[in-house]
């Protein structure tokens, strides 16, 4: 997270003006809620009327961009913000509070705004302590955004000990996701499998990185690689297999709702290259759970 302080907010209003000053505008309409105080500031400085609502030919401001959807709907007008996140390398993908917000609390505000929507009653007693329980199960189901936790993928010399092992290693295990597309879970189980190298890797190290990856909105189809590619770069092994059999709840409660399961495999290595070594890993998937 990075905090906008009310000198650096200053700071930014401050070079917004010296790009605008010499133009001439209608009027200054603030965006709610970040865009409302840029506003009010630059409207004394400008000596232009406060706007209530956009009117041709008027500036339109913001405190920052994320994907860009405020700056299309306000096309049509002059639209100047703090902080564009989408190509500054300091600010991009980062979470930005500004001075007069409180993170916690705004998100714990999109919750009750939820409830509305679909129809509660935010102040139901079974609810009010629910925004609270939400945001803090949010940093724990989506840490795999925090790479501060991404768990370190410990290996050993294959043969220090004075065995080198050259067969292949199975894990088993279950993971638990979020779609990205609805925002619902999707989960089931994993068979992961390597044949070492020059290094071998320390198995419980698996299940947590498949958990890290998992912590996110994610598609199963990408979180197979993610896994496989931080293995990879790590033990260089001659085969890497990594299949994950899952159930979305997007497709069995929504949609078409269906029951089924999505399969998704990664083989790489001697498991790609050698249809035995294959074979020997996709029957025991075939057996197993």
């Amino acid at each position: 997270m990075i905090k906008i302080t009310i000198e650096k907010w200053n700071s930014l209003i401050y070079e917004m003006y010296e790009n605008i000053k010499d133009k001439t505008y209608t009027g200054v309409y603030g965006v709610p809620r970040g865009g409302i105080p840029i506003a009010v500031v630059l409207a004394e400085k400008m000596n232009i009327p406060l706007l209530s609502s956009p009117i041709t030919n008027c500036l339109v401001v913001d405190d920052l961009i994320d994907s860009g959807t405020t700056e299309k709907k306000y096309k049509n007008y002059h639209f100047k913000v703090l902080i564009d996140k989408r190509n500054d390398t300091v600010y991009h993908g980062k979470w930005i509070e500004f001075w007069y917000e409180d993170t916690n609390q705004d998100a714990e505000d999109l919750i009750v705004r939820q409830f509305e929507y679909i129809g509660e009653d935010a102040t139901r007693l079974g609810l009010l302590e629910t925004p609270k329980r939400v945001v803090k199960m949010w940093k724990e189901i989506y840490r795999g955004y925090d790479k501060t936790q991404k768990p370190k993928i410990t290996s050993f010399d294959n043969g220090a000990d004075g065995l080198t092992y050259d067969e292949m290693v199975i894990d088993t295990g279950t993971f638990y996701s979020q779609c990205e597309h609805h925002m619902v879970p999707f989960f089931g189980d994993y068979w992961f499998a390597y044949v070492p190298d020059k290094k071998i890797v320390g198995i419980s190290k698996i299940g947590r990185l498949i958990d890290f990856h998992s912590a996110k909105l994610q598609i199963q189809e990408r979180l197979v690689k993610e896994v496989l590619d931080d293995i990879e770069r790590e033990i260089k092994p001659k085969g890497l297999a990594l299949v994950m059999k899952g159930e979305h709840l997007c497709k069995t409660m929504r949609g078409v709702k269906k029951k089924g399961k999505m399969i998704t495999t990664d083989l790489r290595g001697i498991f790609k290259s050698k249809s035995e070594a294959r074979a020997e890993f996709m029957n025991f998937v075939n057996g197993g759970r």
